[in-house]
Parts: structure tokens; C-alpha cells; sequence
């Protein structure tokens, strides 16, 4: 079974879009161009007009560091934190020099991550704004979303399953405007 979900992830990658833009070993995340599903109104002031040029953000599943089996420790959550902040740091150094990516006017997408107050927390301290992801499907779609959400959680890292429930999995959207995140992110990456 998990050989089937890498098989349709990989798939669904590659029919939307979504690219490695970088070889580090310790990035742990992939890009996808796209456009603003509604107007975002971001907390710097920016509004980001519906179906502006967006830089969408992916977990790169597979390099996603293995929980223990009892789930998240401290030494987890270090390492993740560190992966995470270099890995836009990564993004911010590609940005600047990638001229595909001149026009866009912000970065961010759809996650389950917020969905608890301590992921919430995280993506906020890393300058990400948490807005709700409206569902045009309703329940429906949310069902289809979820379990492929909850299959990726159990092919890549089953322990990430242990507090998530597949019925209670829910989505929000982070946004940063790219002016703000190069501003922070945006010192020079040495690899």
C-alpha cells in the first residue's frame, strides 16, 4: 500500500507542478508556481489580488526527519525547526536569483500544520500569517483531502500519525508576502 501512495504522490507532483529547486540534503521543502485562489489581505499591509502569481510551499515527504515511535520529542523538534528555517532560507536565496519568481507576490499554501496551537504557533514565529483554507468541495472534498493527507502522514512517517485522527485533519493556509519573506529570510545561503 504505501508503495501505491508514493507512486500516486509522485504523480500528483509532477501533473501539478511541483519541483525541487534545490539538491540540499537538509531541505525540507518543494515549490510550486501558482496563483492566489481569493484576495489575501496579509498582516504587513499587503493585499495579494486573486490569481496573482503565488510560490506555493510542499513538504518534501521524504526527508522529512523519522519521529520515534512514541511521536515528536524536543530533539525532534530542534532538528525540523533548524531544517525548516534553512530550508527558506534555501527558498529566499533561489527567489532572488531565479527570474521565474520575480513576479511573485507571495509564498505560502495549504497545510494541516496549523491546525494544532503549537503548529500554529511554529509557522506564525517563522512570519507566516494563518489564514482559513475554504473548502469548495465541503465535506466531501475535506474527506478525499484528508485521507491522502493521512497516507502520505503513514507512508513517510507513521509516529505523525499518533495524535491525528484522519476525520479531525483539518486545513488552513499560511501566507507571507515575498517582499517580507525575502526581508527575512533573504541573508545569503552558503550551501
Amino acid at each position: 500500500m504505501r508503495v501505491l501512495i508514493r507512486c500516486l504522490d509522485r504523480f500528483l507532483r509532477h501533473a501539478n507542478g511541483v519541483f525541487e529547486f534545490c539538491d540540499e540534503a537538509d531541505c525540507l521543502l518543494r515549490l510550486q508556481f501558482g496563483k492566489a485562489p481569493r484576495d489575501l489581505h496579509l498582516s504587513d499591509g499587503t493585499v495579494v489580488r486573486q490569481g496573482a502569481p503565488v510560490l506555493m510551499l510542499h513538504l518534501w515527504n521524504e526527508r522529512m526527519p523519522p519521529m520515534g515511535k512514541v511521536g515528536p520529542d524536543l530533539r525532534w523538534a530542534v532538528i525540523v525547526h533548524r531544517r525548516l528555517v534553512a530550508s527558506l532560507r534555501m527558498i529566499a536565496a533561489w527567489v532572488a536569483r531565479e527570474s521565474r519568481a520575480a513576479e511573485v507576490q507571495a509564498i505560502g499554501g495549504v497545510t494541516v500544520l496549523a491546525s494544532s496551537p503549537k503548529g500554529r504557533r511554529l509557522l506564525e514565529r517563522l512570519g507566516f500569517d494563518i489564514l482559513p483554507h475554504p473548502q469548495p468541495l465541503g465535506d466531501f472534498g475535506a474527506f478525499w483531502e484528508n485521507l491522502y493527507i493521512w497516507g502520505l502522514m503513514w507512508t513517510f512517517n507513521a509516529a505523525s500519525l499518533r495524535h491525528r485522527q484522519l476525520l479531525r485533519l483539518r486545513r488552513t493556509e499560511m501566507w507571507v508576502s515575498a517582499q517580507h519573506f525575502l526581508e527575512r529570510y533573504g541573508t545569503a545561503y552558503e550551501p
